[in-house]
This record gives structure tokens, C-alpha cells and sequence, in this order.
């Protein structure tokens, strides 16, 4: 009886040992597949944002034009060590677009996107949000194409100065260079992308400047 006692002890040991062995793996499985699928959307929003993403591409598609196409870069200097890496689409000196990661705090969550630049780093070439949990029908809007397509076209230099683009409601809003038309009933989400929308840029101020600089002197 003791022996069969201790057998028993050994085999349940056994397979809770290999019941954890099993699962660490499976974990660690699907964490480099989460990460894997959360950097690949990633790169798909770039591609959104610069206009160069196309409707049913496929994960490898995506992976090799943005290979092909995008470089990620980062801004050198003192003081400048929190300032996350860039992104440019094309090939330098004369990229055809300049794209920036934006995140800040929305209604109930942490909103993360990128906004693309024209080669004259003042007019939006594109704009996409992403990893947020808005509510759904309301701040949830600001990931959909008829919204991020208002900020085409629109500036964020006004005379030399950062003005940013601002969401509001007014369909008057539509005709200036520097605002753009907002959602019904997601204020208080668009005021938070106002907020963090300004202060990203105003991070990249230096890099704008000096690569607009550069390119007036070519």
C-alpha cells in the first residue's frame, strides 16, 4: 500500500511537471506569434498612413513592400533620447513621404497611430489609428477610412509655426488648411488625439525643419 502509495504521488508529480513544460511552451509559442502579428500590423499601418498599402494584401506581401520601401530612422543629439525611431518611404535623399508614430492617452485608452508627411513636411499625406479600445460606433470611428482621409491634404507648418491639426465639429472645418471635421458623440477621444497629435509633432519639430531646410538648399 505505501508503494503503490508513492506511485501515485510520483505520476501526479510527473504530469503536472509535464502539464507545465507544456504549457511554457505553448506560451512562449504564442507570444513570438502576438508579437509577430502585432509588429506585421504595425507595418501595415505605416503603409496605410504613406498610401501605400493596397485592400487583400497578404502578411508576406506586406513584410516585403515594406522591406522594399521603408526605412526606419531615428533622430541623433543630445536630448533626444526618448524620441522613437521614424519612418521613410522611399529613397533619400528625397523620400516621397516622412512618417511619425503619434500615441496618447483617448477616452478609455491608449491610442497609437502614425501620420505620414508629403516630401514638403508640411501637407498630411495620411494618417492611421491603431491598438485603441474606443467605444465601438463612436471614438471607435477614428481607425475608419472616412474619417483619416479628411486629414489628406491638410498642413501642420502655418507661417513657419506648428499649429498641428485640429479635430472639431463644423462642417466649416472641411475648408481650412488646418482642421478637420470631427465625430458625433467622440469628443472627448478626438480632444485627447488634439493633445497628443500637437505634442508628437512638436517632438519631430527639429527633424521637419532641417530636413525642409535641406531640401530648399538642393
Amino acid at each position: 500500500m505505501p508503494n503503490s502509495n508513492r506511485y501515485t504521488y510520483m505520476f501526479v508529480a510527473l504530469m503536472a511537471l509535464v502539464s507545465a513544460l507544456l504549457l511554457s511552451l505553448v506560451k512562449t509559442g504564442l507570444h513570438e506569434r502576438q508579437e509577430f502579428n502585432r509588429e506585421l500590423d504595425m507595418k501595415k499601418n505605416i503603409m496605410m498612413a504613406a498610401g501605400a498599402y493596397r485592400d487583400g494584401m497578404s502578411g508576406q506581401e506586406v513584410a516585403d513592400a515594406f522591406k522594399r520601401g521603408f526605412a526606419i530612422k531615428r533622430l541623433s543629439g543630445a536630448g533626444r533620447e526618448n524620441v522613437p525611431a521614424y519612418y521613410v518611404y522611399g529613397e533619400e535623399p528625397a523620400p516621397e513621404a516622412v512618417i511619425l508614430p503619434v500615441d496618447g492617452k483617448g477616452l478609455w485608452s491608449t491610442i497609437k497611430g502614425f501620420i505620414a508627411l508629403e516630401s514638403d513636411l508640411n501637407t498630411v499625406r495620411g494618417i492611421a489609428f491603431y491598438e485603441h479600445a474606443e467605444t465601438p460606433g463612436l471614438g471607435g470611428e477614428i481607425d475608419k477610412e472616412y474619417f483619416t482621409r479628411r486629414f489628406q491634404g491638410k498642413k501642420i507648418f502655418r507661417e513657419g509655426q506648428l499649429v498641428s491639426v485640429t479635430i472639431a465639429k463644423g462642417e466649416m472645418l472641411e475648408e481650412s488648411d488646418y482642421g478637420v471635421d470631427g465625430i458625433s458623440g467622440a469628443s472627448l477621444t478626438t480632444a485627447g488625439i488634439n493633445r497628443f497629435l500637437r505634442a508628437d509633432l512638436e517632438r519631430f519639430t527639429p527633424l521637419l525643419q532641417g530636413r525642409a531646410q535641406q531640401q530648399e538648399q538642393r
